[in-house]
């Protein structure tokens, strides 16, 4: 009796994963028809209805196995089609195929090797072969970005301790990166035309001109925030607090970007994020010295 209680709670445990995983099918094929018929792109389109006719047919053959029907999960429909519309097609295919990856492991672990063999090549080609403009132009996006982090932080950090005086220093920092930014936008354009690349000139230096100028904005927001009488942290006074501020939105702006490019690009998300913290660390370092030494010489 024991043995035939214990046989029979294992199959309903088996039962339930099998659910869970057509109702996982049912969402995606939800979501991938919602974001085809989004699409303006005849060969995105046509890529997108058919990993939504996969989606259906795995849903098929567990619905088979389970004897139920299930529908998707309307929240997660909802939130895949936000990420889209948001961050771009490519990245919420691509979120949501990491998830493919562990059903693919679950579906293996089921013993249904077809389905898992279908998800780990079939869709993951499809995905692939998914065009979108905005990636095109992704290494403009990391050149402005990651310049302005650099070389603004840098300067900030040399400036704080030089001036120690919170509107001169968002002063000089503003005036440091906009004159930067069009000058960034400037040599994209040059080097974009001068190597013919398939990409236009102009949307490129547009893409780092912008990056570029939004990151300048983040990092000096904290310096127009507080006050000269704003009350001391932790013993810190005012302009010393906002270059602290500043350094947290940096990292906030490098760990939120490299998670995007890690995703799109397929890449260690840790070793990219741990590259860029180290830079800024050595570069703030530098002109904060830098700071000092010249604020000594010039006797500010």
């Amino acid at each position: 009796m024991g043995q035939q209680c214990w046989r029979l709670l294992m199959e309903e445990a088996h039962r339930r994963r099998l659910i869970c995983l057509q109702r996982m099918e049912e969402t995606e094929a939800a979501v991938y028809r919602a974001l085809a018929v989004k699409q303006t792109d005849e060969e995105n389109k046509s890529i997108l209805q058919q990993i939504a006719a996969d989606e259906e047919r795995h849903s098929g053959v567990l619905a088979e196995l389970t004897g139920v029907k299930v529908g998707p999960s309307r929240f997660k429909v909802f939130w895949h089609l936000l990420v889209a519309r948001l961050l771009g097609l490519t990245f919420a295919v691509k979120m949501m195929e990491r998830v493919e990856t562990e059903a693919a492991a679950e579906y293996r672990d089921l013993g249904l090797d077809e389905l898992a063999k279908e998800e780990d090549e079939h869709e993951l080609m499809l995905v692939g072969l998914l065009k979108e403009q905005r990636l095109e132009y992704l290494g403009s996006i990391v050149l402005g970005m990651s310049d302005a982090l650099i070389e603004l932080t840098g300067a900030l950090a040399g400036l704080t301790f030089a001036f120690r005086d919170l509107r001169l220093i968002a002063l000089a920092g503003l005036i440091t990166g906009i004159s930067a930014a069009f000058s960034m936008g400037a040599s994209e354009y040059l080097s974009t035309r001068s190597e013919q690349k398939e990409t236009s000139p102009l949307k490129a230096a547009l893409f780092t001109w912008f990056a570029y100028l939004m990151t300048v904005m983040l990092l000096i927001i904290p310096y127009l925030l507080l006050t000269p009488s704003s009350p001391p942290l932790f013993g810190a006074p005012p302009y010393v607090q906002a270059l602290g501020y500043t350094f947290v939105t940096g990292i906030i702006i490098v760990a939120s970007f490299n998670f995007y490019v890690s995703v799109i690009q397929e890449e260690s998300f840790k070793r990219r994020f741990g590259e860029m913290v180290a830079i800024l660390a050595v570069v703030s370092l530098i002109s904060y010295t830098i700071g000092l030494l010249l604020r000594g010489w010039l006797g500010i």
